[in-house]
Protein backbone atom coordinates (compact mmCIF):
# COMPACT_ATOMS: atom_id res chain seq x y z
CA UNK A 1 0.00 0.00 0.00
CA UNK A 2 1.52 3.78 -0.51
CA UNK A 3 0.70 6.49 1.42
CA UNK A 4 -2.90 6.68 0.97
CA UNK A 5 -3.26 3.10 1.46
CA UNK A 6 -3.84 2.76 -2.42
CA UNK A 7 -2.51 -0.92 -3.10
CA UNK A 8 -0.08 -0.39 -5.13
CA UNK A 9 2.34 -4.07 -5.45
CA UNK A 10 1.48 -7.73 -6.01
CA UNK A 11 1.41 -8.29 -2.78
CA UNK A 12 -1.65 -6.29 -1.60
CA UNK A 13 -3.46 -8.15 -4.24
CA UNK A 14 -1.97 -11.98 -3.19
CA UNK A 15 -2.22 -10.96 0.40
CA UNK A 16 -5.94 -10.76 -0.44
CA UNK A 17 -6.59 -14.26 -1.94
CA UNK A 18 -5.98 -16.19 1.16
CA UNK A 19 -5.20 -16.08 4.90
CA UNK A 20 -2.13 -16.49 6.95
CA UNK A 21 1.30 -16.39 5.00
CA UNK A 22 0.74 -18.57 2.27
CA UNK A 23 3.08 -17.16 -0.15
CA UNK A 24 6.68 -15.38 0.09
CA UNK A 25 9.40 -13.91 -2.31
CA UNK A 26 12.72 -15.69 -3.09
CA UNK A 27 14.24 -12.36 -2.55
CA UNK A 28 12.51 -10.12 0.09
CA UNK A 29 14.83 -7.29 -1.88
CA UNK A 30 13.56 -8.02 -5.03
CA UNK A 31 9.33 -8.52 -4.64
CA UNK A 32 8.62 -9.77 -8.06
CA UNK A 33 6.35 -12.11 -9.81
CA UNK A 34 9.34 -14.05 -10.72
CA UNK A 35 10.75 -14.52 -7.12
CA UNK A 36 7.25 -15.37 -5.94
CA UNK A 37 7.31 -18.89 -3.58
CA UNK A 38 4.12 -20.31 -2.55
CA UNK A 39 4.65 -21.99 1.36
CA UNK A 40 1.31 -23.37 1.57
CA UNK A 41 1.18 -26.53 -0.59
CA UNK A 42 -2.46 -26.77 -0.66
CA UNK A 43 -2.68 -23.20 -2.45
CA UNK A 44 -1.87 -22.74 -5.88
CA UNK A 45 0.18 -20.29 -7.69
CA UNK A 46 -1.92 -17.54 -9.56
CA UNK A 47 -0.85 -16.71 -12.69
CA UNK A 48 1.41 -13.49 -13.64
CA UNK A 49 -1.88 -11.59 -15.64
CA UNK A 50 -4.17 -12.26 -12.40
CA UNK A 51 -1.67 -10.86 -10.12
CA UNK A 52 -1.38 -7.74 -12.52
CA UNK A 53 -5.53 -8.09 -12.72
CA UNK A 54 -6.54 -8.32 -9.43
CA UNK A 55 -3.53 -5.41 -8.21
CA UNK A 56 -5.76 -3.08 -10.95
CA UNK A 57 -8.86 -3.76 -9.65
CA UNK A 58 -7.95 -3.28 -6.20
CA UNK A 59 -6.79 0.19 -7.34
CA UNK A 60 -10.67 0.92 -9.46
CA UNK A 61 -11.91 -0.37 -5.68
CA UNK A 62 -10.11 1.66 -3.97
CA UNK A 63 -10.57 5.10 -6.40
CA UNK A 64 -13.97 4.39 -6.46
CA UNK A 65 -14.41 4.08 -3.07
CA UNK A 66 -12.58 7.55 -2.74
CA UNK A 67 -14.55 9.60 -5.56
CA UNK A 68 -17.69 7.99 -4.20
CA UNK A 69 -17.41 9.55 -0.84
CA UNK A 70 -16.01 13.18 -2.16
CA UNK A 71 -19.31 12.81 -4.31
CA UNK A 72 -21.58 11.87 -0.88
CA UNK A 73 -19.85 15.05 0.81
CA UNK A 74 -20.87 16.99 -1.93
CA UNK A 75 -24.15 16.08 -1.88
CA UNK A 76 -24.40 16.45 1.78
CA UNK A 77 -23.06 20.20 1.77
CA UNK A 78 -25.14 20.91 -1.23
CA UNK A 79 -28.29 19.60 0.88
CA UNK A 80 -27.31 21.89 3.68
CA UNK A 81 -26.80 24.56 1.57
CA UNK A 82 -29.98 23.98 0.39
CA UNK A 83 -31.53 24.13 4.17
CA UNK A 84 -29.98 27.56 4.67
CA UNK A 85 -26.44 26.96 6.01
CA UNK A 86 -23.88 29.19 5.32
CA UNK A 87 -20.74 27.68 4.48
CA UNK A 88 -19.09 28.71 7.12
CA UNK A 89 -21.66 27.00 9.21
CA UNK A 90 -20.96 23.73 7.22
CA UNK A 91 -17.12 23.61 7.30
CA UNK A 92 -17.68 24.43 11.39
CA UNK A 93 -20.20 21.90 12.37
CA UNK A 94 -19.53 19.12 9.55
CA UNK A 95 -15.64 19.86 8.21
CA UNK A 96 -17.08 19.86 4.76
Amino acid sequence: MDSNNRPDHIEDYLARLHSGQWFGFGNNENKIYANLVILDDTKTKPTEQECIDGLAQLQADHDQAIIDKNNKKASAKSKLEGLGLTTEEIKEAFGI
